[in-house]
């Protein structure tokens, strides 16, 4: 079987690839087609937009794509910022940090909350449609960390407190983070699915 997945973000290809090594599969990136102008990501909840990426990837590529939408939900804010976590406000993920920091300043601790990953496979298109061939979301649980900690991962993970590691996602290996992130148990159910078809 031959896959498209759907991202250019070297962490979660890394993470995407590591999750998915013991399944016979050809996988490709973004980055082994020409360019392609990302779609807008207008859907409201994860599961919305990795469906809506995935069949516009397929689309551009003629590969059965997998995409997924990931982000962070923090119950002090509401769940924000939610499937607007890459577009939070912040130029860089310091940025980012100090912005969710002032908005928590007054709300009291424990700052909880979760990772999300919804991703979608979708099958090559046909006479112009994509199908569905599988879905899943796979959540961790945490808080947010007094202060950010660790230089591996990416994104928010130097912020994630993971209490039965007793530090960030930031701060541990790829493997021993990904035993138990959102991405790593969403990844893990397509593994399985894929093996047992192939």
């Amino acid at each position: 079987m031959k896959l498209l997945i759907a991202t250019t973000n070297p962490g979660k290809v890394r993470e995407i690839r590591r999750a998915l090594s013991l399944v016979k599969v050809e996988l490709k990136t973004l980055d082994d087609f020409p360019p392609v102008a990302e779609p807008d990501e207008t859907g409201v909840t994860f599961a919305d937009n990795a469906r809506l990426k995935a069949d516009y990837y397929a689309n551009a590529t003629g590969w059965p794509t997998v995409a997924e939408d990931s982000g962070l939900a923090i119950d002090a804010l509401g769940g924000r910022p939610g499937v607007q976590s890459a577009r939070y406000p912040g130029a860089t993920y310091k940025d980012k940090f100090d912005n969710l920091y002032r908005e928590l300043a007054d709300r009291p601790k424990p700052w909880t909350a979760r990772f999300v990953c919804s991703l979608a496979l979708v099958d090559a298109p046909r006479s112009g449609e994509t199908a569905l061939l599988y879905s899943t979301e796979g959540t961790v649980e945490g808080e947010i960390a007094a202060r950010p900690r660790g230089t591996n991962g990416f994104g928010y993970d130097p912020i994630f407190l993971y209490p039965a590691f007793g530090t960030t996602l930031g701060d541990v290996t790829d493997e021993k983070k990904l035993s138990v992130s959102h991405r790593g148990k969403a990844f893990a159910r397509l593994s399985h699915w894929l093996a047992q078809r192939s």
